[in-house]
């Protein structure tokens, strides 16, 4: 696998956070891989062979070759039928909002084609330079006109949002809510209607996805470092061992045990551990 990452031009910094790329060879038996959030949205194009994501315990649907994948909230399961090549932008949780009218949250759980969100003519224009281009660089450019183009002036990112996600992500998702409302209820309603716009999750769920990205790094890490899950659990803010354990398994479908060296899961341990 063959995992790289690129930063924005200065120009969309603000709202986009990195693109990335991913290559791998056709396999002979390839394993159905679990994806889990990371509350993150991303814009993702497909440009190797179809990839196949699993909506039932027996049903999947091909994936749009191009398309916005939204807020993810629960883990889900995907599978190349073919040579993977893969080219993406990934943009902060407030930043997508900044680029589309439709109501983020609607995008949750789900793959939505690019062509419905935007001018059909143009994404089919975009498509074809993203197929054609000789290069990552190259096809950056493109996108990045694109997102310059639909990006709505008017709309202006949130600073109480801003402020909420920047300290999430600073204490990696272990600071209370109510810590950062400073015990105010009543800004509890008014922050989640404007994070259910802008971001598509609920501060409490993005809290929840960011403190468990912490502690799947340091589980990968493990042998580095020698922390036991106890420690782990700890180190991340949950209450206990059990706490951790219940939320790694809503997240992720399984135990935190059962992560490490896991098949089905090398494709999110890759990703993280190359955050």
């Amino acid at each position: 696998m063959n995992y790289q990452k690129y930063e924005p031009h200065q120009d969309l910094e603000s709202l986009v956070n990195f693109y990335w790329t991913l290559e791998v060879p056709k396999l002979e038996n390839p394993q159905r891989q679990r994806i889990v959030p990371d509350g993150n949205i991303e814009i993702i194009f497909i440009l190797g062979d179809d990839v196949k994501r699993w909506v039932s315990e027996d049903e999947f649907i091909l994936q749009p070759r191009a398309m916005v994948l939204g807020q993810v909230t629960k883990p889900y399961y995907i599978l190349p039928t073919g040579q993977v090549e893969t080219f993406a932008v990934s943009f902060y949780p407030y930043g997508f909002a900044n680029f589309v009218s439709v109501p983020i949250s609607d995008l949750v759980n789900q793959e939505t084609a690019l062509n419905t969100l935007f001018d059909k003519e143009e994404v089919d224009e975009l498509e074809q330079m993203i197929i054609n281009a000789k290069d990552t660089a190259t096809r950056i450019e493109h996108l990045e006109h694109f997102l310059r183009n639909k990006l709505h002036t008017d709309n202006v990112i949130d600073k109480i949002v801003k402020s909420t996600i920047d300290t999430i992500f600073s204490s990696k998702g272990k600071t209370p809510i109510n810590t950062l409302l400073k015990n105010d209820p009543s800004k509890k309603k008014q922050l989640e209607r404007k994070f259910k716009k802008q971001v598509g999750l609920s501060p409490k769920q993005l809290s929840k996805i960011i403190r468990l990205q912490a502690a799947l790094k340091m589980v990968l890490d493990q042998d580095k470092n020698t922390s036991n899950l106890t420690n782990i659990a700890y180190e991340s803010g949950f209450y206990d061992q059990s706490h951790f354990i219940r939320d790694f398994k809503e997240f992720t479908g399984i135990i935190p045990k059962e992560f490490i060296n896991n098949k089905e899961l090398q494709l999110s341990a890759l990703f993280y551990s190359e955050e």
